[in-house]
């Protein structure tokens, strides 16, 4: 799987680097950022809306992207959108 980084927390220090990259050729985001708290991952877990079931299955995570990366993630969407419209 290729990846193409987009862009890295601007904040970043030593020890931490959320980051965002693409996969064309599955057409997904990639996101590295911070594991939540208990507290988020079971207020998540508990999340029902139709279609999606309680609990966080085993091949999924939640991780946590600070505001401040908006535009890093928009700019890998609009990756991701440019590169469906030349399929």
């Amino acid at each position: 799987m290729p990846l193409r980084f987009i862009g890295i927390d601007p904040n970043t220090g030593d020890h931490e680097s959320p980051t965002v990259w693409v996969d064309e050729e599955e057409q997904e985001l990639v996101l590295q950022g911070w594991k939540p708290g208990p507290e988020l991952e079971a207020e998540c877990a508990a999340f029902r809306v139709p279609g999606h079931a309680a609990g966080i299955p085993e091949h999924e995570a939640v991780v946590r992207i600070p505001a401040r990366m908006v535009s890093v993630i928009r700019e890998a969407c609009d990756a991701l959108e440019r590169t469906e419209r030349l399929r």
